[in-house]
């Protein structure tokens, strides 16, 4: 029973995350839609691999965690485990395999990216420089315009000499504004698992649609902390300069004001024409939705059968 309801909560989270990609309202709510894409990821991921060790660890009757228990008790202690057939061997070997990929993935993808910025540190303290017309942030000597946050404990916004020279004082603001809130806000946590399951499934197209839909909404949760204190005109109008002029793409590890060209318009697109906002009673429930499908899974991890 607990095994049937995990693949089928791993089946609800993966036609949910399909659905996700084309629906409309998630730009109109960035920071609700981040919310439910990560109670979709988290609670797939271990809908999926709880399903499989549910139907392996049965014979136990305690469920899976503490069917896990018994299981590696017996094999500690020299007993034998529970009569298994052939299917339920595979199933237990799978679903082991499966938890410990994600894992491993998901640490893996953590410690590069750590790396990269600490490399990034290192380099920028070597030649990068203060300004004193943009206190707090690291300007780069370099032609390109490009504008980038090193996020982390000792988090560095980076701005090059070619992006003071292409933007406005306005526009520039707004930029600033925009890297603050990705710092403030750890957005570089929220990419990181869809990194780590990216890296884990690169077959998926749902989860290469996924990874890059939770990228455009991390830019415009960005977007929509900047324009509380800046002109939404005026990052539109930056973030094009920026296009025109070519970039310079932000570094592993760093999150940068521009990416990709058609992400950048519909960005532009939604800063001049916001559109109405979500309802607050639907955003409400969204979370409240997210929370329960979050807790979902733990739970029956735990249910006996």
């Amino acid at each position: 029973m607990t095994a049937a309801a995990l693949a089928t909560l791993a089946l609800v989270c993966a036609v949910g995350a399909w659905r996700l990609t084309r629906a409309n309202w998630t730009y109109r709510a960035p920071h609700v839609a981040i919310v439910l894409w990560q109670a979709l990821g988290v609670t797939w991921g271990l809908a999926g691999t709880g399903a499989l060790l549910g139907y392996a660890l049965e014979p136990y009757g305690r469920g899976v965690l503490r069917g896990l228990g018994d299981f590696g008790a017996a094999l500690l202690l020299d007993r034998s485990p529970r009569p298994y057939d052939l299917p339920r061997i595979l199933a237990l070997i799978t679903g082991l395999t499966a938890l410990a990929v994600l894992i491993l993935v998901l640490v893996a993808a953590g410690l590069q990216t750590f790396r990269a910025r600490h490399r990034h540190r290192a380099l920028l303290a070597l030649i990068a420089r203060e300004d004193p017309g943009v206190p707090g942030v690291r300007v780069l000597d370099h032609p390109g315009a490009t504008a980038y946050c090193v996020p982390g404990l000792r988090s560095q916004v980076v701005v090059s000499q070619g992006a003071l020279t292409l933007l406005s004082a306005d526009e520039l603001a707004a930029v600033l504004a925009h890297e603050a809130a990705h710092v403030r806000e750890r957005h570089d946590l929220v990419l990181l698992p869809f990194a780590a399951l990216r890296r884990a499934l690169p077959w998926s197209r749902v989860v290469r649609d996924a990874q890059g839909e939770v990228a455009l909404l991390v830019e415009m949760a960005a977007d929509d902390a900047a324009r509380r204190c800046c002109s939404a005109r005026r990052l539109a109008t930056a973030l094009l300069r920026f296009g025109t002029a070519g970039a310079v793409p932000a570094p592993h590890g760093a999150l940068g004001a521009t990416t990709s060209s058609a992400a950048v318009m519909a960005r532009v697109e939604r800063l001049v024409d916001p559109g109405p906002a979500l309802p607050r009673r639907v955003r409400y429930a969204i979370v409240t939705f997210s929370v329960v499908l979050t807790c979902s899974a733990p739970l029956l991890w735990l249910i006996p059968r």
